[in-house]
């Protein structure tokens, strides 16, 4: 015969295991509120293949967590950033945009050059950005890809056409 207090015993274990996943989810939340930069478990490393190789950026890893304006598949592809005025207009415009964006960080900067990083807010996933003017071409080429992970739910496509919805209000 089981006494009540046995029979009570997993429903407590339980109640407290779900009560203390709670807390440790609800200061992991608030600390990434609280000390947005810190980077996270999550954050991964910074990858090698950043920057300009043979004029280009580097192209896209198989995985759909990248965006290219380089690319030549359609899963890849984005459109570069057009722009009208100087070189030098367009990337002192391009560094004010990015720096708009909530967690985002320039790395790198030359006169046709930025590497910038994104990251999430909750779990702190990093995503690196770079842009490329080509000045013949009137274009800024960009190239966004997820440090970690097989899918980003097309976060690295909407931040780039949100940038460029953005530099194309400041082209105007």
């Amino acid at each position: 015969m089981q006494t009540t207090e046995n029979k009570s015993a997993p429903v407590n274990k339980f109640m407290v295991t779900t009560i203390a996943l709670l807390l440790i989810t609800l200061l992991w939340i608030g600390g990434r509120f609280v000390f947005p930069n810190v980077p996270t478990i999550f954050a991964g490393s910074r990858p090698t293949n950043i920057g300009i190789h043979d004029g280009k950026l580097a192209p896209c890893p198989p995985s759909p967590n990248c965006v290219s304006s380089f690319s030549k598949d359609g899963e890849h592809f984005i459109a570069p950033l057009p722009y009208k005025s100087s070189p030098e207009y367009a990337m002192t415009d391009l560094k004010k945009i990015i720096l708009s964006f909530d967690r985002s960080k320039i790395i790198t900067e030359t006169p046709n050059y930025l590497y910038a990083e994104f990251s999430t807010v909750l779990m702190g996933f990093v995503d690196d950005v770079e842009f490329l003017i080509d000045d013949q071409a009137k274009v800024i080429q960009t190239r966004s890809a997820s440090r970690l992970g097989e899918s980003d739910l097309g976060l690295n496509r909407q931040r780039i056409n949100a940038i460029a919805a953005k530099f194309a209000e400041f082209s105007k």
